[in-house]
This record gives C-alpha cells, structure tokens and sequence, in this order.
C-alpha cells in the first residue's frame, strides 16, 4: 500500500515540527500588498506582518492557492510515490479547495491517487482534524480511510473568536452572519464562530476579558461531555490573552493535547490585530 502523504494550506498555520515530524506539504496563499505579492508564511511572517499592519496606511488582499500551484505541489508529492490527501480551508472563504479539484483534474490517472476534503474550516480549527489525520496516515491507514476520518474529525471540531473590529471582515468581504453587528458601538466586542464553512455572530459582549471568557464558555456548551478534548487558541499580535485563555481551557477541558499559534498572516488580513481564537476538536480520536 502507498504511503499517505497530506497537502494543506498555509491558512491552518501547523507549527513546523508537526509539519517537519509527519512530512506535510503546505500550499501557500499569498498577501498582496502596496503591489507586491508574499507568500503567506514564507515570504511573510506573522511577526513582521501585525508590525507592518498596525502602521500601515494601506491595508493587504489576499490570493487563493491557483491550480497550477498546487497541481505542482501534487505532483511534486506523487513523484516520491505517495499518495495525497489534501484537507484545505472552508471553500465558503476561499476558492483554494475548488483549485485543489482542478489540479487534481490535471494531473493524467491521479484521480485514484488524490483524495481531497473540504475542510469546512480555517486556521487552527483546521489543524486539530488535518493531525489525526496525519498520524493515522503516519500509522499506515489508507487514503480512503484518512480521508473518512478527516470528515469524521471535521464534523466534531469548530472554532470561536473575539476581533477588535469587525473592520477587517467587512473589507474582506467575509463577514457573513456578522453583518448584523456592524455598527456596533465600540466597546462591544464580538463573538463569532465558524458554522456549516460561514463566519456567525454568536453574541455582544462588553469587554474583551468578558469576550475571551465567554468564548470559553460556549466552547464548553458545544462540547457537550465529548471525550477525548483537544484545544487549540490562536492569535493576531495578542499572544498573552491566548495562552490566558488556553490555561482557562486546561482547567476546565481537560484536554488531551493542546496547540497555540499565532493567526497566519492571510487570515489575520481578514480579522485584524488583537483577534483571539479557540478550536476544539472532540469525541474523535
């Protein structure tokens, strides 16, 4: 049986050892910005990306992974003998995994070699279901079986968060659910969450504290008692209030593993500096 190899997106953000330890290929997206075109996470790193937006007159677009990109990245990875399977960002947000169906399209008598899933998700929402998947493939599954368990961790997983402004969003043109909130007077900070591949409003709070922390709470209400519990926080530029809000999951969750990072630099380019994210992942695995 080929071994299994994944391809994911940059959006997810996988911290290098994981990516290093299990041989994950990662297809960049790319942050255009004052005419210039970087490679999310490559040419454009976190920390210089939230320095050069918190002073910067203008603000960055972002750019799909095309489907000549990643038909190279497949090909690259089918030359080792693998096969592939590629887990990419929400398709409601981007047209990356539409690309990933078009270069497997180019690829002559890959069909069979290439399974790919919407992950119906982004940043590291995403990553908790594309490591299950990565172990199980580490472990000798089959491509069909990682696949089916990448949709099974997929539909047990999600994703809230707490943006300084909905600003970002609105430029972006992903704001969804949340268009009801803009307006919204200053001090009120916003709890979105991710729900069927969409950005929703979720609920108004006063403080960011009290956001964080009912964030919290509606992660637990949507566990619901599932056993085993993974955690994962992310951030734009707000490291502090994520490692505060991961020990608040600790103590309450206790999960089996647990993941902080900061928002990839595509991501944050929709949600802005001082974002705060919480993932789980629950009853799978």
């Amino acid at each position: 049986m080929a071994r299994v190899a994944l391809v994911i997106d940059s959006t997810a953000y996988l911290p290098e050892e994981f990516i290093k330890q299990y041989g994950i290929s990662v297809a960049p997206l790319s942050i255009i910005w004052d005419g210039v075109s970087y490679r999310d996470g490559i040419d454009m790193q976190p920390g210089d990306f939230y320095t050069r937006l918190q002073g910067s007159r203008s603000l960055p677009t972002t750019s799909q992974v095309t489907a000549p990109d990643m038909q190279n990245v497949f090909e690259r990875v089918l030359a080792s003998g693998s096969q592939i399977l590629g887990i990419f960002l929400s398709s409601k947000l981007s047209g990356t995994y539409e690309a990933a169906l078009r270069a497997r399209e180019m690829i002559a008598g890959a069909q069979d070699k290439i399974a790919v899933v919407d992950s119906a998700l982004t940043t590291v929402a995403m990553a908790l279901p594309v490591l299950l998947a990565a172990r199980a493939a580490a472990a000798g599954e089959s491509l069909a079986d990682c696949a089916r368990l990448a949709e099974e961790a997929r539909d047990h997983s999600g994703v809230l968060f707490v943006v300084e402004t909905l600003e970002f969003l609105r430029r972006g043109g992903r704001i969804g659910g949340a268009q009801a909130l803009l307006g919204t007077v200053l001090n009120i900070k916003p709890l979105l969450a991710m729900r069927d591949g969409q950005i929703e409003a979720v609920e108004k709070v006063r403080t960011k504290r009290l956001a964080l922390r009912r964030m919290l709470d509606v992660t637990i209400e949507r566990i619901g008692g599932r056993k085993p519990v993974r955690i994962a926080a992310a951030h734009a530029s707000a490291q502090a209030e994520a490692q505060a809000l991961l020990e608040w999951a600790c103590a309450e969750l206790h999960p089996v593993e647990t993941l902080c990072c900061p928002l990839s630099p595509v991501v944050g380019a929709h949600v802005g500096p001082g974002t705060v994210a919480m993932a789980y992942m629950a009853g799978v695995g």
